[in-house]
């Protein structure tokens, strides 16, 4: 139980779904998760309306950037036990290689930032994506993932992503 797992989650962006879903299992994870996050195409600044959310959730996001998800496939880079697609562009795009092999899976996730409408209209696709990303950080971080083969926590990833 001592051990700390490492979870990337991506999109193409960077600005908003696994900007929240880093800060999400950083929160929720209590230690025992380390959440990060990247982009296939980072857009180099994240969306104020996810730091509005997360600074209404109390959620710590210091640090937070948007970046390329080569920054993780380089040397050196914190190896990952997890790697959680939360976009569907960014689940069809071919990956770099990950060091270690780490358990795939998709959780595609509407995108808030690409909501139009007024600002009251943008925060409730905000609250609607963290509220989805919360319900599967919480499943996820209550699994027995010692208990589990690779191939199991796979599956149950898979799962988690439909809900």
């Amino acid at each position: 139980m001592d051990r700390t797992y490492n979870v990337l989650f991506l999109c193409t962006g960077n600005s908003a779904r696994s900007i929240m879903a880093e800060a999400l299992l950083n929160h929720i994870g209590r230690g025992r998760f380390r959440g990060y996050s990247a982009g296939s195409f980072p857009t180099g600044k994240v969306n104020p309306f996810a730091l509005e959310l997360l600074d209404a959730g109390k959620l710590p996001h210091e640090g937070a950037r948007s970046k390329s998800w080569d920054e993780y496939a380089r040397r050196g880079a914190p190896q990952m036990d997890f790697i959680l697609t939360v976009c569907d562009n960014a689940a069809g795009e071919v990956c770099p290689v990950w060091p270690g092999k780490p358990v795939t899976a998709h959780w595609g996730v509407p995108d808030p930032a690409a909501v139009e409408g007024s600002d009251e209209e943008k925060r409730k696709a905000f609250r609607s994506a963290a509220a989805t990303l919360r319900r599967r950080i919480e499943l996820f971080t209550s699994l027995p993932l010692e208990k589990l083969d690779a191939m199991a926590v796979k599956s149950r990833l898979q799962d988690i992503g439909r809900k």
